[in-house]
């Protein structure tokens, strides 16, 4: 169970979250009003009772919030809906989350171009040209900033049912290290977090549409991939993301950038192999003495191949 964070003084500076109202934006958007930002929740039109919901409690923080309008298929609302938050809270933009993003569910061979277009526009160009204006707004005030995107397992490691989704999350990872290159000399940091199996209203979704294409019931997808994945033996909670997000906006997190970090409670597969280098051996080993809470470390170099049995990729999703 997560912890509240302790109410830190304001910053004086501002952050902007899309897909803010629930979820993990929501969880992302409280956390970083915690941490002393003021606080632009950007979401949807049906979104907004909901959205108000989480600007009174950043209220209670005694931070200011606002909600703002964006469809982020849209540009040229993505643009408004910046400056806006630059209007209402000051030109002191310091933080920018492209949380906002939409998982589909369905077997390839089924995917139509419009539900594969649409996917892309929400979770490939929303977070793009999310990316894109908050740093416009970075350089022009002069003092850098911190920009955060929606990543996944997925940008990693893809599953069956959800090509589309993985497709477009394999371009987040892609595009965070491109941009991070770019904007370094501005003293943006650019990095993407990559959560697993999370209770949110997402991940509901997918259990549903999951159990019609297994044939079991309504939360057993869920259930099943939770107890034979996470090592750490518990669904993700929306704040367990919002913590990497929290650090990686601190001064804590500065010298990282270009990164997709997974935050998944080891939620990994690996595949039958004859050779496994080092990195994959620690990632073995750390899976099975995980319960005896053992951190294992092999340091580059060492000239360590082991043969395996059968080991078969898990689902993630």
């Amino acid at each position: 169970m997560a912890h509240p964070s302790p109410i830190k003084p304001a910053l004086g500076r501002s952050a902007f979250v899309t897909g803010g109202a629930q979820g993990i934006g929501r969880a992302i958007s409280c956390r970083l009003a915690r941490d002393g930002y003021d606080v632009s929740i950007a979401d949807i039109p049906p979104q907004k009772e909901k959205a108000q919901e989480v600007i009174k409690e950043i209220e209670s923080y005694g931070r200011r919030a606002i909600f703002v309008t964006v469809d982020v298929r849209d540009a040229k609302q993505i643009e408004a809906a910046i400056a806006e938050t630059v209007e209402k809270l000051g030109p002191n933009l310091f933080v920018s989350v492209a949380n906002a993003g939409v998982t589909q569910v369905r077997p390839l061979l089924e995917c139509t171009p419009e539900f594969i277009e649409n996917e892309v526009r929400i979770n490939v160009l929303g977070f793009m040209n999310t990316h894109i204006y908050a740093a416009k707004q970075m350089v022009k005030q002069g003092f850098g900033g911190r920009i955060l995107g929606a990543g996944s397992i997925a940008s990693y490691r893809t599953a069956e049912n959800l090509s589309p989704y993985g497709a477009t999350k394999f371009a987040v990872r892609g595009f965070t290290e491109a941009s991070a290159k770019e904007w370094a000399q501005y003293g943006i940091r650019v990095n993407a977090y990559g959560p697993g199996i999370v209770d949110t209203p997402m991940w509901d979704h997918i259990d549903a549409e999951l159990a019609k294409i297994e044939n079991i019931s309504i939360g057993e997808a869920k259930a099943q991939r939770v107890k034979r994945e996470v090592k750490l033996g518990r669904i993700q909670e929306p704040e367990d993301v919002a913590k990497l997000v929290s650090f990686l906006a601190s001064e804590e997190g500065e010298y990282i950038t270009g990164q997709t970090i997974k935050t998944c409670g080891d939620s990994q597969g690996y595949r039958r192999s004859k050779s496994i280098p080092n990195i994959a051996i620690a990632s073995i080993l750390a899976n099975e003495y995980a319960d005896c809470r053992k951190l294992l470390h092999i340091r580059p170099g060492n000239a360590v191949n082991q043969k395996w049995g059968e080991m078969e990729p898990p689902y993630s999703a």
